[in-house]
C-alpha cells in the first residue's frame, strides 16, 4: 500500500510503502463502531451515586390523614413517587461498565480504521516530526507551514518537547504509536504517522 507522504512544509513527497494488512483492509463500520463504543465505556469511572428511600433525609411520620383530604394516601415522605424521595433502583459506585474486546477484534478495528483513513486521504506520512523548542508558538507554526489545523501526531516514541509544545493546542494531539486508540483515530480530521511509527504499528498490529 503507497501511503500520502508529506515533507515539512506540507509538499507531497514520494510515496511510502507500507503493509496491506494494515492500510489496505475493508472497512468494517460494525466492528469499529463496537471498538469504539467499548474504549468509551472503559474510560468511564463508576463514581455516580444515588440514593435510595432508606438513605433519604425524611420523617417516618405519616404526611397527612389517610381519609378525608381527597389526596392520594401516602405513607411517609421518602415514597420514589414524591419530590425529594428516594429513587427506586438508583445508581451505585460499584456499577462496572468494562466491556471486553479481544486481541484479534481490537487489531482488525485499528486496521480498519487506518484503512480508511488512508483511502478518504486523511492520513499522511512524514519522515520526522519535531521541534526546536517545547514552546506552543513554533507547534503553531509548523502545522501552519504544513496547511493543517486539527491534527493527530502519532510518533514512534513519545516526545516531551513535542508533549510540551502542543499541550495549550486544542487541536493537536501528540501520542506514540503503542498509545493510538480509536477515538483518536476517528476524531481528528487528519492523521500525521512518522515513518518510525508506521514501522512499529506494522509490528505490533500487522
Amino acid at each position: 500500500m503507497e501511503l500520502k507522504t508529506i515533507d515539512n512544509h506540507g509538499q507531497e513527497a514520494a510515496g511510502f510503502s507500507a503493509s496491506d494488512a494494515l492500510f489496505a483492509r475493508d472497512f468494517n463500520e460494525s466492528l469499529v463502531h463496537q471498538l469504539v463504543v467499548a474504549y468509551q465505556a472503559n474510560a468511564r469511572s463508576a463514581d455516580r451515586k444515588q440514593k435510595d428511600r432508606g438513605e433519604v433525609a425524611h420523617t417516618t411520620k405519616k404526611p397527612f390523614n389517610q381519609k378525608g383530604t381527597g389526596r392520594a394516601r401516602a405513607g411517609m415522605s421518602s415514597s420514589p413517587l414524591w419530590r425529594g424521595g428516594g429513587r427506586i433502583f438508583p445508581n451505585s459506585p460499584d456499577e462496572n461498565f468494562t466491556q471486553k474486546v479481544n486481541r484479534k477484534m481490537y487489531r482488525a478495528g485499528i486496521a480498519s480504521i487506518l484503512s480508511q483513513l488512508a483511502r478518504e486521504d486523511r492520513l499522511l506520512v512524514v519522515d520526522d516530526f519535531t521541534v526546536e523548542a517545547p514552546k506552543t508558538k513554533l507547534m503553531a507554526q509548523k502545522l501552519k507551514g504544513m496547511g493543517l489545523e486539527s491534527v493527530l501526531v502519532i510518533t514512534e516514541n513519545l516526545d516531551e518537547t513535542l508533549i510540551l509544545a502542543s499541550r495549550n493546542l486544542p487541536h493537536v494531539l501528540i501520542l506514540e504509536a503503542r498509545a493510538a486508540d480509536p477515538v483518536s483515530l476517528v476524531r481528528f480530521p487528519k492523521v500525521i504517522l512518522t515513518k518510525g511509527a508506521v514501522a512499529k504499528m506494522e509490528e505490533m498490529l500487522a
